[in-house]
């Protein structure tokens, strides 16, 4: 069971700014990412469903996450389908994030109040995905989509509509700034955060380093909106 409710959830993607999206087929190294990027200032992370067994994985990680770092949220994303959200959900994951939108997998999130996250690329994919009770729809991917430019207009005729771009996000002043002014709600972001280089290494006093920075820089440009 999801150890976060769908509105504390959303509330927390809000308010973080910033979701890390990672998948390793190691649950030692997903577990040590997570906790960096939680040490760096992130609480909401987005494992993404790719690989054999990788459901298995996330379980392994999830309750470890209960035991030593409760207070983070962690969601599954990439999936596909019914099943394989119904499969991550009765492992304790707090929302699920696609790529698509599928209404057979917003039916089995609303079923139990997990949060759905569901991909879009148009307005009129947007006010399908909010009628199937998306509170934060995902602009995948979102440099293609038409970027912050495509959020400002969007905003203008929707301004209820939340919205989180993944893909072409980066940890800059310059490419945060723009997303934000857009009026993004939060920002996914994957490679551009936890590189094939940390990983790697097993740098992670690197990785919180570079979440806590690009923390910074969101904290600073916020204040500025």
């Amino acid at each position: 069971m999801a150890r976060y409710t769908r509105l504390q959830t959303a509330m927390a993607m809000e308010q973080a700014g910033m979701i890390p999206v990672f998948y390793h087929p190691d649950p030692e190294i997903c577990f040590e990412v997570i906790k960096a990027c939680f040490k760096g200032g992130l609480r909401v992370f987005e494992f993404t469903n790719r690989g054999d067994y990788a459901h298995e994985v996330f379980s392994i990680v999830n309750k470890r996450l209960a035991q030593e770092l409760p207070e983070v949220i962690i969601g599954t994303g990439s999936v596909m389908d019914a099943g394989t959200a119904s499969l991550y959900i009765q492992v304790g994951t707090n929302f699920i994030v696609s790529p698509v939108i599928k209404e057979d997998i917003a039916m089995a999130c609303n079923r139990r109040k997990i949060l759905w996250s569901p991909g879009c690329g148009s307005v009129t994919e947007i006010s399908r995905a909010e009628e199937l009770g998306a509170e934060i729809v995902k602009i995948f991917p979102g440099t293609q989509v038409g970027g912050p430019k495509f959020v400002q207009a969007v905003k203008g005729p929707m301004p209820w509509t939340s919205i989180m771009p993944t893909g072409g996000v980066e940890p800059t002043e310059e490419n945060l700034s723009a997303w934000f002014k857009a009026g993004v709600t939060c920002v996914g972001m994957g490679s551009q955060l936890i590189s094939k280089e940390i990983v790697n290494t097993r740098n992670f006093t690197l990785l919180e380093e570079n979440v806590r920075t690009a923390c910074e820089i969101l904290k600073n440009i916020r204040q500025t909106l």
